[in-house]
């Protein structure tokens, strides 16, 4: 390996097409908490942090920001 590769495909790594869109609404369950008291849910797998969300609400959220790993989202 050369200088300056990296495996693991490096900074221009893609995680393809995200399943949720900014101010888009989805109805979604929130199965766990994070450690900031966010609840968690996942849509095709592709986390949702749900502001004020807690464990067994089935809500729907907005979608307020999408990344490359997760997405915030509150309730509507």
């Amino acid at each position: 390996m050369s200088y300056g590769q990296r495996r693991g495909g490096g900074f221009n790594r893609s995680f393809g097409p995200k399943p949720v869109e900014v101010g888009k609404e989805y109805e979604v369950e929130v199965t766990e908490v994070s450690r900031k008291g966010d609840g968690i849910a996942r849509i095709q797998g592709f986390v949702i942090f749900v502001k004020g969300g807690n464990v067994g609400d089935k809500v729907k959220v907005k979608v307020a920001s999408v990344g490359a790993r997760f997405a915030t989202a509150e309730k509507v």
